[in-house]
């Protein structure tokens, strides 16, 4: 059949070569010769760049696999515990960075640097579905953009929350440092001397020249011998010291500097701020490994929650655990510290500032766990939140200092009732939009109403962080360099809990 094809082809070729005749045949065999060649040409066209098609979606699969591999390691899939880190529903943040695994970690881990992973609020009354536990989400609620708080009902079990009370009452609860002062401790606060103006400038003056400079407030500052110059007065005299164009102070300067400084608060800035106070009993429960099962799963919750590296909370406080009866309450506070020259982290203080004046607590973000119900009282207030603006006469009204919430717990802009297993998190410090800690956010202030019926039991776990990213780098490095001098050989992880280092309120 083929042989014949070919012979009629080459047939109509001939006719088609001779002198043309009077076309009433021409169009019927030019008709069948362009079908012929149409066809071949558009079905070889056509199969062509299907195939070439093909190929490229395969190169294109191929690319996106390795692109994939290549991108995510084994150690992007799970979270340092070894469950997927908590997926938050309707947010467009990216993956955090691998949480390593506790019971694998390795010193290298501690020195490597990396990005804070911050949640989105989207708008107040938002709800946000995460997975802290397996087979189980938890329904995350935005209560606040200002600061940034979230509310987690059921984070804990009835049984967990139990069990972290107990261990707290074990371990034993020890006074809060700063609680109110009764009449029988007056003495304890009043100044251990009492010096003129003269005095305190010739005091500093460490080589009597007539003239105080910078190193002289900051070597006196070290010292901390005494209660007649607190930080908050030595503060004051170096920023009036590097105010002076001559870098130094003289007694006349100085005397205008520190009358200004001994001033009560509430006259220096016209508001009625009282003394930090706090009345409560709390202890720290270590949640490495060696703990109880509770607190270590407690501390991988908080790892999966805030989508955090796990060496960045190996390195934080313990988790404190505080007990309030009745009438105890603490005045509103910031749990960090906003970032000057003159301090330096507490936790960081292995590789810090030697020349800071002091040591405050740097704290990225706060999760609180009510591990008990209140009858009444006993609420967590947050005064400005959501404010327009934040300025210290705002926190005055009507005569009535909203920080101190023994007189103004009610006035305060957001409340929140305990109730046994739900968790609070908020955001301590704004971002400095390059995926680091930026400055304190000041709506941030919050504290405790006065328990008026029951007993108030809440725990506290803090992940601490340098606003400075290199110094937080170096003390990493320190660690981890100090870890593997002390473990040498050691097979054994050993923790690398710092619960040597925190700070008590």
């Amino acid at each position: 059949m083929m042989d014949e094809a070919q012979e009629d082809l080459l047939e109509h070729e001939d006719i088609s070569q001779k002198p043309l005749s009077p076309p009433y045949n021409i169009p019927r065999l030019r008709s069948t010769r362009l079908h012929i060649q149409r066809s071949n040409v558009c079905s070889r066209a056509y199969f062509v760049v299907v195939m070439v098609f093909f190929h490229v979606y395969i190169l294109n699969v191929i690319a996106l696999l390795l692109y994939v591999h290549y991108n995510n390691g084994p150690g992007d899939l799970v979270s340092g515990d070894g469950a997927s880190p908590a997926p938050v529903i309707n947010t467009d943040r990216r993956l955090p960075q691998p949480a390593p695994s506790g019971r694998e970690l390795h010193v290298e881990e501690y020195s490597q640097s990396f990005s804070l992973h911050r949640m989105e609020g989207i708008r107040v009354g938002h709800v946000q579905h995460v997975s802290v536990v397996p087979d189980r989400t938890h329904e995350m609620r935005t209560l606040s953009l200002k600061p940034l708080l979230f509310e987690i009902p059921g984070f804990l079990s009835e049984e967990e929350c139990r069990v972290v009370v107990q261990l707290a009452q074990l371990k034993g609860l020890m006074d809060s440092q700063a609680a109110t002062p009764s009449q029988d401790q007056t003495q304890l606060n009043q100044p251990l001397l009492s010096l003129s103006t003269e005095e305190v400038f010739s005091l500093l003056d460490l080589n009597q020249d007539g003239f105080l400079q910078k190193q002289e407030i900051v070597s006196h500052s070290r010292s901390r011998d005494g209660t007649w110059l607190s930080p908050d007065n030595l503060r004051q005299i170096l920023t009036g010291l590097e105010a002076s164009p001559t870098g130094i102070l003289t007694l006349g300067e100085f005397r205008r500097i520190y009358d200004v400084s001994q001033r009560p608060r509430q006259q220096r800035s016209g508001s009625l701020h009282s003394h930090f106070k706090q009345r409560n009993r709390h202890t720290w429960l270590f949640q490495g490994l060696g703990s109880h099962r509770v607190l270590q799963t407690l501390r991988k919750r908080v790892i999966a929650l805030t989508r955090l590296p796990s060496a960045l909370l190996e390195l934080s406080e313990p988790l404190q655990v505080s007990r309030y009866e009745h009438g105890d309450f603490t005045n509103a506070h910031y749990d960090s510290s906003s970032s000057q020259s003159e301090t330096t982290c507490a936790h960081t203080r292995l590789a810090g500032n030697t020349s800071a004046l002091t040591e405050v607590s740097c704290r990225y973000l706060t999760v609180l766990f009510y591990l008990s119900s209140v009858e009444d009282g006993g609420e967590s207030t947050f005064p400005v939140a959501d404010n327009r603006t934040y300025n210290e006469q705002a926190l005055v009204q009507d005569g009535v200092d909203l920080t101190d919430t023994q007189q103004a717990c009610g006035k305060g802009n957001l409340r929140l009732t305990p109730t046994a297993g739900t968790a609070l998190l908020w955001y301590n410090h704004l971002s400095d939009g390059r995926g680091w800690m930026g400055e304190l956010d000041e709506y941030s202030l919050h504290g405790d109403c006065p328990v008026k019926r029951g007993v108030k039991w809440v725990a506290n776990s803090w992940v601490n962080v340098d606003p400075d990213h290199q110094q937080q780098a170096r003390y990493q490095r320190l660690v981890a360099q100090r870890h593997q001098a002390k473990s040498g050989m050691d097979e054994h992880y050993q923790s690398l809990s710092h619960s040597d280092l925190h700070l008590d309120l």
